[in-house]
C-alpha cells in the first residue's frame, strides 16, 4: 500500500504565556491577561509549527486583552506558512482572556466542524477536519479535555461516537490525563483507536513527569518518531509525530 508521511503536532501554547515553575502561575499571574512578552513566543511556536504538516493547537488565544486583540491561531498560521486554519473559540472571560482549539493545515481540509463537548462547566470543545472522501478518508479531531473524570469521561464518550468505525483518525490534544485512564480504556473499546507505543511525557515542561499530551491514531495508521518539543515557554511541552497515511485516506 503505497503511503505518505506527514509531520504532526500537538501543542498547548497557553496563549503565548510564560511559565518556567510552578511559583509562575502566581508570580507571572498578570501574563494570562496582558499581551506583554506574547509576540517572541509566538514566533517561537510558529518556527516549530513550520516543520509540520498538520497542527492541533490549545488554549490559543482568538483575540483578547491578552493576546493584544491578536486571532493567535491566524498569527500562527501566517507566520509558519500555512494556507489553512481553523480555530474554535471555546471559552471567554469577559473581555480579558479568551481560548480556543486551533488547526493548522498545508493540506486543505474537505471541511471542518465544530462540536461542543458535554461537561459539568461549558466551554470545551473538539474540532474536527475531514479529508479524503468517504468512511476511510483522513479524519483529524483537535480537542481540550476536562480536569474533572466525570467530564473526561462524557467528553470522551461523545469524540468516541464522532470517531466510532473511522480507522484512519486521529485524536490529538490536552487530554489533562495519562492513558490508562478508565475513561481513555472506554475510548479504545468503543473507537478503532490504538494505544500508542509509549509515552511521552509533556507536563510540566520544566520537569517533565506526565504524559497528558496525546496524538492517538486509528488502526489504518502508523506513527513513528514521537518526541517532545519546547513550545517557547509554554508550562506544556509540545508532542510531535510522523504520521504514515495510506494515500486513499488523502484522496
Amino acid at each position: 500500500m503505497d503511503t505518505r508521511r506527514l509531520r504532526l503536532l500537538s501543542a498547548n501554547i497557553q496563549a503565548g504565556s510564560s511559565t518556567r515553575g510552578y511559583h509562575d502561575y502566581v508570580a507571572r499571574s498578570w501574563s494570562h491577561v496582558l499581551p506583554a512578552g506574547k509576540r517572541n513566543s509566538l514566533d517561537a511556536i510558529a518556527q516549530l509549527a513550520g516543520e509540520h504538516d498538520i497542527v492541533g493547537l490549545n488554549e490559543s488565544d482568538p483575540g483578547s486583552l491578552r493576546s493584544g486583540f491578536t486571532n493567535q491561531t491566524h498569527y500562527l498560521a501566517q507566520r509558519a506558512g500555512f494556507d489553512y486554519w481553523s480555530h474554535q473559540p471555546n471559552r471567554r472571560v469577559g473581555g480579558v482572556a479568551s481560548s480556543a482549539n486551533g488547526l493548522l493545515s498545508r493540506l486543505e481540509p474537505k471541511e471542518v466542524i465544530d462540536h461542543a463537548l458535554p461537561g459539568r462547566i461549558a466551554g470545551r470543545g473538539v474540532l474536527l477536519a475531514r479529508y479524503g472522501e468517504g468512511d476511510k478518508g483522513l479524519l483529524v479531531a483537535v480537542a481540550h479535555l476536562s480536569l474533572g473524570a466525570n467530564s473526561r469521561a462524557a467528553q470522551l464518550g461523545f469524540i468516541a461516537e464522532l470517531l466510532h468505525d473511522h480507522p484512519n483518525a486521529v485524536l490529538m490534544g490536552d487530554f489533562n490525563c495519562s492513558i490508562d485512564r478508565p475513561e481513555m480504556r472506554a475510548l479504545f473499546r468503543n473507537t478503532r483507536l490504538q494505544l500508542p507505543e509509549g509515552e511521552v511525557f509533556t507536563f510540566p515542561s520544566w520537569r517533565p513527569q506526565r504524559a497528558i499530551d496525546h496524538i492517538l491514531v486509528g488502526d489504518g495508521l502508523k506513527t513513528s518518531n514521537a518526541r517532545a518539543r519546547p513550545a517557547a515557554a509554554s508550562d506544556h511541552l509540545a508532542l510531535s509525530i510522523d504520521l504514515h497515511v495510506p494515500d486513499a485516506a488523502l484522496r
